[in-house]
């Protein structure tokens, strides 16, 4: 009986990582990008993928950070999809899936406060998957234990 209401649940996101799956580089595509010489270069041969969409905006030169930080984005914005559009148990498997970011953005927050670094700038340093509503309140904290004590009130980790 589950298995006649599978397509009402979970039909359209198997369907939409059936098409991520299928926009993954195949061999010949990875054996191209590996032999470019310039990052322009890479550029061209990656708009010939699923993937080259990401960079024809960017000005020249492009850097390897831009890259990285454009790549970065379309992931999650491709995994804030699936999260958004998944029923339960998958969408509180994918959320409990962003918990380690979470944990590691705290972290560096929590680090950062010891140093006594800017926490507008660690905010920004912090991996995407791991942000939530409540992390600028971890900014307000000014030592070690109001942080503590805010991160057990206002972030998801805190959560019983």
């Amino acid at each position: 009986m589950e298995a006649l209401f599978f397509n009402v649940d979970s039909g359209f996101l198997e369907g939409i990582v059936r098409g991520y799956k299928a926009g993954l580089l195949t061999q010949n595509q990875y054996n191209n990008l590996t032999q470019c010489e310039t990052i322009e270069d890479f550029r061209t041969q990656l708009s010939a993928t699923d993937y080259g969409n990401f960079l024809a905006n960017e000005p020249l030169p492009i850097s390897t950070s831009t890259i990285s930080d454009r790549a970065t984005q379309v992931l999650v914005d491709q995994f804030n999809f699936l999260r958004s559009n998944a029923v339960e148990p998958l969408s509180k498997f994918l959320e409990y899936m962003t918990y380690a970011y979470m944990i590691d953005n705290v972290i560096l927050i929590i680090t950062g406060t010891l140093h006594g670094r800017n926490t507008n700038e660690l905010l920004q340093r912090c991996h995407p998957l791991g942000v939530f509503d409540t992390m600028p309140a971890l900014c307000v904290a000014t030592n070690v234990e109001e942080l503590y004590h805010t991160v057990l009130v206002e972030t998801p980790l805190g959560a019983p």
